[in-house]
């Protein structure tokens, strides 16, 4: 098993959200190749159980849940997702909603909105049994309880393998590197004290609960 090294992400990737969680007619267009961003490795925490602290005091803090893959080895051209991915995981995109807001207003990169410690949280990974089996089953996000976003990788804009040649033809891949490849329609605010589980099908693979300092 590899640490985790870089950490990529994926934007507007599902087609509700590509359509409607924009305010602007610009915003509404569905995009022409993935749209790709970046966190530290500080980023990271792998979800079991435990409390963990999010900045409260920066506004909003908005989840957006995720299926994350792990790159299992370096990647090669024709190389197919099936025989590069060692994992897969369920996560969150963490966001500071009103810096996100601003900073996209003034054309500025994320990094400030979505790169804080504890932005990238994630189940522990579960080895990857392949596409056409990711596609039997529906991951999603219970928040108190209550299920606020589920979703399936046949809804993708970008499949697995677009997002994985795309972005290794950019920024290169090898093992250990992680993607968390988009979030369907249902993100919203983080609140203080609130508890988490991410699933897998009808399985829970992680929980957490969060506080905002």
């Amino acid at each position: 098993m590899h640490g985790i090294r870089n950490i990529y992400c994926v934007g507007r990737n599902y087609r509700l959200p590509a359509k409607a969680h924009e305010e602007t007619a610009s915003a509404l267009e569905i995009p022409m190749s993935p749209l790709l961003f970046s966190k530290p490795t500080h980023a990271f925490v792998e979800v079991q159980g435990q409390e963990f602290v999010l900045p409260g005091n920066r506004g909003v803090v908005e989840y957006e849940v995720e299926l994350v893959i792990r790159i299992g080895q370096l990647y090669k051209p024709g190389i197919q997702i099936d025989e590069l991915v060692d994992g897969l995981a369920v996560g969150i995109d963490f966001t500071l909603g009103d810096i996100h807001r601003e900073l996209k207003a003034m054309s500025y990169p994320w990094l400030l909105a979505k790169g804080f410690p504890g932005s990238a949280a994630a189940s522990p990974f579960m080895p990857f049994t392949g596409v056409e089996a990711c596609r039997k089953l529906d991951f999603s996000l219970v928040h108190n309880g209550k299920r606020v976003q589920i979703g399936n990788i046949r809804n993708m804009i970008f499949d697995l393998q677009t997002i994985i040649d795309f972005t290794a033809l950019h920024f290169g891949l090898g093992a250990g590197d992680v993607i968390f490849t988009g979030t369907p329609g249902g993100a919203g605010a983080v609140t203080d004290g609130v508890h988490m589980s991410l699933c897998w099908g009808e399985q829970q693979v992680g929980d957490c609960r969060l506080r905002l300092s």
